[in-house]
């Protein structure tokens, strides 16, 4: 019989609706029943991609004796932490304070008013590793309730005071002070120590993420400085993420990361934030030392984007599993006798050249997983080859793709979307970007203005977090800059206001990660810190920073501005953490510079495909056609700049404008300061 998770949305919580456990959905009624009943609380966190959660609920959930154990002694909660990041976010710190690492599938012990006073991560059904058996932990916690109570409660208090302390950490004796130029160098140059001279990547060994935000970070580095030391490690990087299994060398789109230090093994789960965030940065390469390999990388994820991750109304799902028929990988792993059955001997012994297929592997059970080892040019053969493979494979079992649309993510894939389609000129990308913007603006808006965080089956749900404006509004400033179509710089603005007004704490001068007013989070939590996604806070104030070079108004900057001062010494001491505020900030130091092209269709194109190639990063752009209407949005830097002859462009930093230039040669003299400065 199904428990209270069938009627949910989301289809990780739906995946143990069929389990012996008597689940409830994190919510009022679950929190209420614990408070009436004086039971504890036994919160399980994880997510419908997460490996580890999926071989907890087999072993443990599925498991009768210990559900009926769970059952009698707790109120049993599952939350879907892309659901509600702020409620990981803030119970993640039990096993911080512990000492353990976070991490999912994540446990914690809560008492009935939502104190913890013990966690962990996966919990095996039997003693091994140091950890005990889950059901023997549920026993041992259900006794020691019992027995212990007043124990338990007082570590309740001091988790209590030491998670206050960490949901605001970088905050409290905060000094605000203010960023130079060189600061995003020295940055830059802390993060490069930290790279793999061999493999690339941050560390030496595995596991190995992708970790986007500082390699952006590196690129700013390079932009204000002629140290190549800071680009040949970010480009080794990018080249041997785009060459190792850790990319799908035949499907497209990067798996979640690497188990070992070359990329070649990954964990095989499919993420849209790490494909949002990548397809940027790929651009951001191929303007910054243009190669064949990075343009392969983006259309190749672009496509997968489209053919499996699109939505019939134009938004984009969550993520792909990494198991299918219950094994990781299999989906995408090939066996050399495989590879000579499907294929003619000559595309045979292509594939194993090119991909490093030998009859041992180099994965379980003697497969391989793909990766370039040959030279990154496709021949006609090869190209054969991997098309029969591709087929092959999609008659395979695929991994299940979780199917909810989350705005923040959505709002991600926008961006990189957007600014993808301007380096690589494709409109039709630009078109899937505005498919999505339109979704989310037409069915996950609120009747306030405000956003809704999750959809799925029809309905959206959930208040958004600030997460969601964030990342929403830098999507539709990206957005703009493709299009031109003000009506999105429009809603960014409207959706920068409403977070502005909703998360931020005047007294901390930061944001809260869920908004004012929350009343099932026991302490207020603060986004700070860029992890596998970036903060809500550095995303938006990303988009303050553009949205006050593009609409005049220092309402935007003075925000944005506030808050990055305020976290100087966190920016400073730990870049790696900060990596999307970084960027955010590097845009702020140079003063928040626009440029107008205004003038006739014909005459700006040169412009703009000039613009569209070269690396300027903290640059925001207008384009306006003589004889069009300005938008209200824009009015402010738009009216007023006249064209004296078929084209005129104008640059403005710290709302000082130089004098106009006409002439494709002026333009790029008038832009090179804020250009990349190495050669």
């Amino acid at each position: 019989m199904a428990n209270r998770l069938a009627a949910e949305t989301s289809p990780y919580l739906r995946q143990h609706a069929d389990n012996p456990v008597d689940w409830y959905p994190w919510g009022d009624e679950a929190l209420a029943l614990a408070k009436r009943e004086g039971k504890p609380i036994l919160l399980s966190v994880g997510y419908s991609a997460c490996h580890w959660c999926h071989v907890m609920a087999h072993e443990s959930f599925e498991n009768a004796q210990t559900a009926a154990a769970m059952n009698a002694h707790f109120i049993n909660i599952k939350v879907d932490r892309e659901e509600r990041p702020d409620v990981d976010h803030l119970y993640q710190g039990v096993v911080q304070l512990m000492g353990r690492g976070g991490g999912w599938p994540l446990t914690v012990f809560l008492t009935p008013d939502r104190k913890p006073f013990y966690g962990g991560t996966y919990f095996p059904p039997a003693p091994r590793h140091g950890l005990p058996a889950f059901s023997s932990l549920v026993s041992g916690i259900a006794e020691a309730w019992e027995k212990e109570r007043d124990e338990l409660l007082k570590q309740g208090e001091q988790f209590e005071k030491g998670l206050t302390e960490y949901a605001a950490w970088g905050l409290d004796g905060a000094v605000a002070a203010a960023l130079k130029s060189d600061d995003v160098v020295t940055a830059a140059r802390a993060l490069s120590k930290r790279v793999d001279p061999h493999f690339g990547g941050f560390g030496s060994s595995g596991p190995k993420f992708p970790n986007p935000m500082s390699l952006s970070l590196m690129f700013r580095g390079v932009r204000r400085s002629s140290d190549e030391n800071l680009l040949k490690p970010a480009l080794l990087t990018l080249e041997r993420m785009a060459r190792g299994g850790v990319f799908d060398q035949l499907g497209g789109g990067f798996h979640r990361y690497s188990v070992d230090e070359r990329w070649l093994v990954p964990h095989f789960e499919k993420m849209l934030y790490d494909n949002a965030q990548l397809l940027h940065l790929y651009a951001e390469a191929m303007q910054v030392a243009p190669r064949p390999l990075w343009k392969k990388t983006v259309e190749e994820t672009v496509a997968w984007l489209g053919r499996e991750m699109t939505a019939p109304d134009g938004g984009f799902f969550a993520a792909q599993d990494a198991d299918s028929e219950g094994e990781e990988g299999k989906f995408f792993v090939w066996r050399a006798d495989e590879l000579d059955a499907l294929l003619t001997a000559d595309e045979a012994a292509a594939v194993k050249a090119h991909f490093g297929v030998t009859p041992g592997g180099n994965f379980e059970h003697g497969a391989s997983v793909l990766e370039v080892v040959g030279v990154d040019d496709v021949n006609e053969v090869l190209s054969r080859a991997k098309a029969k493979l591709f087929t092959a494979r999609s008659k395979r079992i695929a991994p299940g793709t979780d199917d909810k649309v989350l705005a923040a993510w959505n709002g991600l894939t926008i961006r990189g979307l957007a600014f993808a389609s301007r380096v690589f000129d494709r409109a039709d990308w630009s078109a899937m970007a505005v498919r999505a913007a339109d979704f989310v603006l037409s069915r996950m808006r609120r009747p306030d203005g405000g956003l809704w965080r999750t959809f799925h089956s029809g309905a959206a749900r959930i208040d958004g977090m600030l997460e969601d404006y964030g990342d929403i509004a830098a999507g539709l400033v990206a957005l703009y800059q493709a299009t031109f179509d003000a009506k999105y710089l429009e809603a960014a603005e409207q959706l920068v206001d409403f977070a502005v007004k909703t998360f931020w704490d005047s007294e901390k001068r930061a944001y809260l990660a869920a908004p004012k007013g929350n009343t099932d989070l026991f302490v207020p939590t603060y986004t700070l810190h860029d992890n596998a996604t970036p903060a809500g806070a550095s995303t938006l104030t990303e988009a303050l920073v553009t949205l006050g070079a593009l609409t005049g108004r220092a309402r935007h900057l003075e925000q944005a501005r506030a808050y990055i001062e305020q976290v100087h010494h966190e920016l400073t001491t730990q870049p790696m953490a900060l990596g999307h505020l970084w960027l955010a900030a590097d845009s702020l130091l140079d003063g928040a510079a626009e440029v107008s092209v205004v003038g006739t269709r014909e005459a700006m194109t040169p412009f703009m495909k000039m613009l569209n190639a070269t690396y300027l990063p903290t640059l925001a752009v207008h384009r306006h056609e003589n004889g069009a209407a300005v938008a209200p949005v824009a009015r402010e830097v738009l009216e007023g700049r006249p064209v004296r002859s078929d084209v005129a462009a104008y640059l403005c930093r710290s709302f000082t404008c130089q004098a106009p230039v006409a002439t494709l040669n002026e333009f790029v003299a008038l832009l090179a300061p804020l250009g990349r400065v190495v050669g």
